[in-house]
């Protein structure tokens, strides 16, 4: 068994993380910690974790019972982590971020685009990116691994594959993204209270999302080229799921038909992507680490048009971070994820 943390645990995907930890065959949890919450029940929090979880506390950020785990997992707020990493580091054997603080290698593009610069600007390189389908090879046995987004990692799995096989122009590419709530946290906020969410449908972040650099710079990776796209994040009156509808313009002969085709090669075998000539909904995911896609070429404007959706809590973040904490740990990928959703 692999002795495992949580710190930071009772936000959503700290949640996420307990439900599926409980499920693990290999994992045995030594600790969760969240600042807020500690010393209550975490069945009190999170009433459907009872079952799994009795009379156990949140513990402290203090929590001696993370000093040898195996497997640290970082769920908290964007800047947290800079601040524990290089003290975590050593104490533990693996650390896998949820947040974006390791995300980009380069340190200018923090005071950019999350308004403040980074406070461990050493320890940027050392992190490898958890995006286990492109980048799966470097992720095997890492020490440290910065887990991408829901948003990121949608989006990033529609468009690398057409890049990488030249089939797309690296500019002029359009992300249009929806959300459920629970990716906003768990803490409440103005814009995301029942009244304001319930019966509506907005956009937010134009043209400044903190993920657009994340997205370019995970696509451009992958396929090795420079890219450059334009990305709208809306929010919608659900829970979970996220849907990215993404545009770009072949940059040759290019139909439906080859257009998932390369879909399918890009991901023969992965076992947490289907391609299918079905439009995708964020319902199929739910609960699943699995991502959905599908392509459309128009003959009569030449645009394509990639829709991938997932479950933001899931792939979208906590499921993923056990995806990668398989690999650096050195066990089956796939063990202790669901590949199938929750209907209805």
């Amino acid at each position: 068994m692999k002795r495992v943390g949580i710190i930071g645990a009772s936000g959503f995907t700290g949640a996420e993380l307990l439900r599926i930890v409980a499920g693990h065959p290999e994992f045995e949890l030594v600790a969760a910690t969240a600042h807020t919450q500690a010393g209550k029940p975490i069945a009190e929090l999170y009433p459907s974790l009872a079952a799994a979880y009795g009379d156990l506390e949140f513990g402290g950020a203090d929590d001696e019972a993370l000093d040898g785990a195996d497997l640290v997992f970082l769920g908290l707020p964007h800047g947290a982590s800079q601040a524990i990493v290089p003290s975590l580091r050593g104490k533990v054997g693996h650390i896998v971020d949820l947040a974006a603080d390791f995300r980009l290698p380069d340190a200018s593009l923090y005071p950019t685009w999350y308004g403040e610069p980074h406070e461990a600007p050493e320890l940027l390189s050392e992190f490898v990116y958890g995006l286990p389908e492109f980048f799966r090879d470097d992720i095997k046995g890492a020490e440290l691994v910065a887990a991408p987004g829901c948003y990121v990692t949608t989006s990033a799995l529609a468009l690398a594959p057409f890049l990488k096989a030249g089939a797309i122009e690296s500019t002029g590419i359009v992300v249009d993204a929806a959300s459920g709530v629970s990716g906003a946290g768990r803490p409440p906020k103005d814009n995301t209270t029942f009244c304001t969410v319930d019966e509506n449908y907005t956009a937010y972040g134009l043209l400044n999302h903190r993920h657009t650099p994340e997205i370019e710079m995970a696509i451009s990776r992958h396929a090795n080229v420079d890219a450059q796209l334009i990305f709208t994040p809306h929010l919608v009156p659900m829970n979970r799921g996220i849907l990215a509808t993404c545009y770009a313009r072949p940059a040759g002969d290019l139909t439906t038909d080859s257009a998932l085709e390369i879909l399918h090669d890009a991901y023969s075998g992965e076992p947490f992507v289907v391609v299918s000539d079905r439009v995708p909904g964020t319902k199929a995911t739910l609960g699943s680490n699995t991502a959905h896609l599908t392509a459309r070429v128009d003959p009569r404007t030449g645009w394509l048009v990639i829709i991938s959706a997932l479950d933001n809590l899931t792939k979208g973040a906590s499921g993923q971070a056990v995806q990668c904490a398989n690999l650096a740990l050195g066990l089956g990928e796939t063990t202790g994820l669901q590949q199938s959703g929750m209907y209805p």
